[in-house]
């Protein structure tokens, strides 16, 4: 029996994913990177390539992941898992120990308690900050608190406008960023076959690794959705009597059917790059994408004590 289902519009049972996430984690060991987590669940609970299609309103992601995070998120909260730097999520002592949905219902129902007493005290605080600026003689400027909360795990601001940037580039034009990128990337010999392309081949280049050389054939299409296990297979075929390695690139995401049919034994691997990846490294790169260092200067008073 399934612990929860994604749709178009209504909210999942976060208690039912909650208790998902700690089986499969279980599963994999105990800890599992949050691709390799999100990838488990759906596995175990049989989520549907259509689930799996399924965007926010946004277009940010897919509405699984981005509740697979949400469940993360009170879990960690609750005390039951804990995350590294690298981003590997891993059970604690406690987490070891929830065996049922009423142990997950159980920590979902405290934490939204204790959202609803910080939300309580942050209006409190700001009713107070208010307060006290109309009791000030002089004018100042602040900024105001804002009391919308952070979304767990989700994709940067920057990252939002640079695929919506990409997703409305021309085809030709994707095709020729996707190639300048190869080429950055090490690649040598990179074509572009455009329009006369066939089998769904949109070029091919030569990577070079020490004395070895490779052919790879690849495809970039913009999608805003996600890319199924049937076009990795079309593709893969299109492959055939080509050569031994392809590359995927899309702005959208990959389904967990897809990644395991890139993957699957005895057929040609075929390496997957989505759109958060994509981002990445386009700025890696400084493809589009510039960073900018600020600077943050401090006035140590204690120092001037001491002269």
């Amino acid at each position: 029996m399934r612990r929860f289902e994604i749709d178009q519009n209504s909210l999942p049972d976060l208690p039912g994913m909650m208790l998902a996430t700690v089986e499969a984690l279980r599963k994999l060991g105990g800890s599992a990177t949050i691709q390799e987590l999100d990838e488990e669940v759906i596995s175990l609970e049989g989520v549907t390539e259509a689930e799996q299609s399924y965007m926010m309103a946004n277009n940010s992601g897919p509405r699984v992941n981005y509740y697979l995070s949400w469940a993360r998120t009170y879990l960690k909260r609750g005390g039951a898992l804990e995350n590294s730097a690298r981003g590997v999520w891993a059970l604690t002592e406690t987490g070891a120990k929830i065996l049922d949905v009423a142990s997950t219902r159980g920590i979902y129902d405290q934490v939204t308690q204790e959202e609803k007493e910080r939300a309580k005290a942050k209006r409190q605080k700001e009713r107070d900050r208010l307060q006290a600026k109309r009791n000030e003689q002089k004018r100042k400027t602040s900024e105001l608190a804002t009391t919308s909360e952070e979304d767990p795990d989700t994709r940067d601001d920057w990252k939002s406008s640079l695929l919506d940037v990409m997703k409305a580039m021309a085809p030709d034009a994707f095709e020729r960023l996707a190639q300048r990128l190869l080429r950055e990337a090490g690649f040598v010999k990179v074509e572009v076959r455009g329009k006369s392309g066939d089998g769904g081949i949109d070029g091919v280049g030569v990577l070079r690794v020490n004395l070895v050389s490779f052919q790879v054939y690849f495809q970039c299409k913009r999608y805003k959705g996600s890319v199924g296990s049937k076009e990795i297979r079309d593709f893969r075929g299109a492959l055939e009597g080509r050569a031994d390695k392809g590359l995927f690139i899309t702005t959208g995401h990959f389904t967990s059917q897809a990644s395991e049919e890139a993957t699957r034994d005895g057929a040609k691997a075929i390496d997957l790059i989505d759109g958060e990846r994509l981002c990445d490294l386009l700025k890696a790169n400084k493809l589009g994408v510039q960073t900018e260092m600020v600077e943050q200067v401090t006035v140590d008073a204690h120092w001037f004590d001491g002269v």
